[in-house]
């Protein structure tokens, strides 16, 4: 059974959403002047051991523009709209509302490539030249829907991921009002190779010395990136890839062998301490002249 779709010209919408990057489509829908009854956002917890659980970003900017909040998907049909809005809301959505309340989706990336909950990490990863924003019909299967709109934009060699998606919330933002302006008519089914973007682990972000210096920039870039020395985790925060060779791990100064080229450190956080500048934390370290990574 196929799912509802939107209509043409969508006045009034259930905005389903959680995240930072979720934020600047909800402040530019309020903007564009469209009807927002109701905000689904994911349920408030605990970013630190110690701390009191504190709201998504969505659920915050939502309060602070007058909008009802719920952490309960079937709340969405229980307000008058036209459709859903959803931009990474963070689980699925219950078919039961699915099949009642047309829905639209924001995709930070190029569809059919990286379905799945982890587009922007995936495209840095893989060292994709390109990346994009969809707006897409839902169906069924996931990020699967014929798309309405899409805009490309080109991933700059030193962006992070959070700069990353920072630029595809705006443009995400932009692209879904003017498509619920423009109407959304003539969706194009998606076309050419499925890729998944599966879930980032801590496994995903440990540094493996034996790969090139360029991928392992990626992975810091990505975020949350760690080796480890004499058996005590060392985060990377930053890193620039450079010319020259060494054994995989061996450290010289700031400079780290790699698979193919050296890995300049830039910003560390050891175990149990703050970030601080690598070259700092080497003369503190007392590492010796056989210091290796990765042990």
């Amino acid at each position: 059974m196929r799912l509802p779709a939107p209509p043409e010209h969508p006045r009034s919408v259930v905005y389903f959403g959680s995240p930072a990057a979720a934020v600047p489509a909800l402040i530019a829908l309020v903007d564009a002047g469209f009807e927002i009854p109701l905000v689904i956002s994911m349920p408030d917890r605990r970013r630190s051991r110690r701390a009191e659980p504190s709201p998504t970003p969505v659920k915050e900017a939502a309060l602070k523009l007058g909008i009802a909040v719920s952490e309960e998907v079937s709340d969405a049909l229980t307000v008058t709209a036209d459709c859903g809005v959803v931009v990474a809301y963070g689980r699925l959505i219950d078919t039961n509302v699915l099949h009642r309340l047309p829905m639209i989706n924001v995709h930070f990336s190029l569809l059919p490539r990286w379905r799945g909950a982890a587009p922007v990490e995936r495209a840095l990863l893989e060292g994709d030249k390109k990346t994009g924003v969809c707006i897409m019909g839902i169906e069924p299967e996931l990020d699967a829907g014929p798309v309405y709109r899409w805009r490309e934009t080109d991933i700059k060699p030193t962006v992070t991921a959070t700069e990353l998606r920072e630029e595809l919330a705006i443009l995400g933002a932009r692209e879904l009002v003017t498509a619920l302006r423009e109407g959304l008519r003539d969706p194009v089914p998606q076309e050419g190779e499925v890729s998944v973007a599966k879930k980032i682990h801590r496994a995903d972000l440990q540094l493996d010395w034996a790969r090139s210096a360029i991928e392992l920039d990626r992975v810091v870039r990505v975020g949350g990136a760690w080796t480890t020395t004499n058996s005590a985790v060392l985060k990377v925060h930053e890193a620039r890839p450079v010319e020259g060779t060494a054994i995989p791990g061996e450290l010289d100064r700031d400079l780290v062998g790699t698979g193919e080229g050296l890995l300049r450190l830039l910003v560390v956080q050891p175990e149990g301490k703050s970030r601080l500048n690598a070259t700092a934390w080497i003369n503190g370290a007392r590492l010796g002249p056989d210091a290796q990574l990765g042990t």
